[in-house]
């Protein structure tokens, strides 16, 4: 049996309209359909049992996140596969079929799907590991965009899959569609629920590729609404994941130091976080520099410089917990 498990946070209308798009392409296996709530606050369990009454409801009373929310729903599915689905996602054929069936004959420990937008454009699936994660590195203002020229200088692999072949083999999947075997989890454990959001599948995949490996099927496809839902739920003015101005580039950028920690250790914790303050002082002068060159007002970047360098200064004060690496919610939206 395929458990597919949906995690909800006040988005009940992404999620009928998932369930809406899966009637179309009905799931031959053996399947269930699990929520998992985290205290959305609203009547998105009435309206969508009512609608939708074959699916399966777990609350877990507070706003768990992503990790321990997944968690809770492979803790009670039934499935021998679980699938991680985003509510966010829409079927636009049988991939989800034709991604089970095919598991089930690999021996991979886990797979995912081309991610596509509403307009068609390519999403990243799957990446690769760069040492230290020093890839995160690349969204600090002005420093980062330095390193990416310097990273191309020497020819450096780009570090994601952005087309997937019929068979790709990566280092981590995106949690917007994750399928998973149950055996493989058995082995190495659950997700770490040090994590709220962002980073958990990362750090799981480093542990899932070690019993099988990863794999994208590129020849099957899935809709995926890249963002919307947290942007709503933080007030965020976008829905990348290059936004580390707000609130929700706090989280952002917390639960990258907790994953490089876990994954990598100390020194690489300390150099990411080392780099992060020395971009406050390269964003401040680049910017202005930048400014008064196009004959703009000189402090123009000051509103995004000030959430920076905010976001910044809090992750310092997580560092002893970072370092001491103990069991503890890094939740900070």
């Amino acid at each position: 049996m395929l458990s597919i498990i949906i995690i909800n946070y006040r988005s009940s209308q992404h999620i009928e309209n998932l369930l809406l798009s899966a009637k179309q392409y009905p799931i031959q296996s053996p399947v269930e359909w699990i929520v998992v709530d985290n205290a959305s606050g609203d009547d998105s369990e009435q309206v969508l049992r009512t609608k939708f009454p074959f699916l399966r409801w777990e609350n877990m009373g507070y706003n768990a996140g992503f990790a321990r929310a997944n968690n809770r729903g492979m803790q009670i599915a039934r499935g021998e596969v679980f699938l991680l689905l985003n509510p966010d996602t829409l079927l636009i054929d049988h991939s989800i079929d034709t991604c089970y069936q095919k598991f089930m004959m690999d021996s991979y420990a886990a797979v995912g799907v081309q991610l596509v937008g509403n307009d068609g454009n390519l999403q990243i699936p799957g990446s690769f590991f760069v040492k230290g994660g020093i890839n995160h590195l690349l969204p600090i203002p002005y420093w980062g965009s330095f390193l990416r020229s310097v990273a191309f200088l020497f020819q450096s692999k780009k570090p994601h899959v952005l087309l997937a072949d019929k068979e790709e083999k990566v280092d981590w999947i995106s949690g917007a569609f994750l399928m998973v075997k149950r055996a493989v989890v058995d082995k190495v454990g659950m997700m770490n629920e040090d994590f709220f959001l962002y980073g958990e599948e990362v750090e799981w995949c480093s542990r899932l590729v070690k019993e099988g490996g990863c794999c994208i099927y590129g020849d099957c496809k899935i809709i995926h609404l890249e963002g919307q839902i947290i942007a709503t739920a933080t007030g965020s003015s976008e829905n990348s994941y290059s936004n580390i101005f707000d609130k929700k580039g706090l989280q952002l950028i917390l639960s990258n130091h907790l994953r490089i920690r876990k994954q990598y250790g100390i020194g690489w914790l300390l150099f990411q976080l080392l780099n992060y303050t020395f971009g406050i002082l390269v964003f401040a002068l680049a910017g202005f520099l930048h400014n008064i060159l196009y004959a703009r007002n000189p402090f123009l970047h000051g509103k995004s410089w000030v959430g920076y360098t905010k976001n910044v200064s809090i992750v310092w004060r997580y560092l002893p917990r970072l370092i001491a690496n103990k069991p503890y919610f890094y939740k900070v939206i």
